[in-house]
């Protein structure tokens, strides 16, 4: 008999790729989806909701300057400036029409919120990768999917993608009621700073019967208490527990 709830781990081939922007839809306030496009997302490899790619944008001059993969990672070219890098979900890929979808929170700082909010049909993009899947099994029981704007993009597609008749719980985290989404599923959603939080709902709210899955994705440093606290205080299995890091809050001065 086979074994239940195993994740399976696959690795791609990384590929750099400059692509071209095709279309720009705002969701919400503050945030934008943007298709890119182009002949080098042939077989791009997308296995699982939370996928994640790394997106280069144009350095100070215009240019991309992207890293060639070595045993010893990436290089950049010598001399030149890098391209920034950041780390995005592919939202979602068309194969027969080699378009992919990434969705941005518009949040005033940083390269790639900066170069989203003024995208336009016809500019470039470098996307690299994805480097690896982790395919969490359809097998178990129900599914809570917990998150802020960041993950949005991964719970979207996951709510798509899993079977239809699968129980599946949502807590999302938003700035204000504008950033709802429509999704393929119901959401619980939770307006940052009012109360209830998210935290607080994980820490009451009635373990699902049978075998859950817990998925979390937030800020990093708060995606690891919420792990403590399904792990150590609800006494959940850690293997039934993923919680990831999509950003890292700004240090005081």
């Amino acid at each position: 008999m086979s074994e239940k709830h195993v994740i399976q781990r696959m690795r791609h081939e990384v590929r750099m790729r400059i692509l071209t922007v095709v279309k720009v839809q705002p969701l919400t306030p503050h945030m934008v989806r943007i298709t890119v496009q182009g002949p080098e997302l042939e077989g791009f490899p997308s296995a699982s909701p939370d996928d994640h790619v790394k997106l280069f944008l144009p350095t100070s001059k215009g240019e991309f300057n992207l890293p060639t993969m070595t045993p010893d990672g990436p290089v950049y070219p010598q001399g030149k400036e890098p391209s920034p890098a950041r780390d995005y979900t592919p939202r979602q890929f068309r194969a027969d029409s080699l378009e992919l979808d990434l969705d941005f929170v518009i949040h005033g700082d940083g390269p790639a919120s900066t170069w989203a909010e003024s995208a336009k049909v016809g500019d470039k993009l470098g996307v690299g990768g994805p480097r690896g899947s982790m395919i969490v099994p359809d097998d178990y029981d129900h599914y809570v999917l917990v998150g802020d704007e960041t993950a949005l993009p991964a719970i979207g597609r996951w709510l798509e993608e899993m079977p239809k008749d699968k129980p599946v719980t949502v807590l999302a985290e938003i700035a204000s009621a504008e950033e709802k989404q429509d999704l393929a599923r119901d959401v619980r959603w939770f307006i940052r700073g009012e109360s209830p939080s998210i935290d607080e709902v994980l820490a009451t709210i009635p373990v699902p019967a049978g075998d859950t899955f817990w998925w979390v994705a937030t800020e990093s440093k708060r995606a690891r208490s919420l792990r403590s606290l399904l792990v150590e205080h609800r006494g959940i299995d850690k293997d039934w527990v993923k919680a990831t890091g999509y950003w890292v809050a700004a240090t005081p001065l």
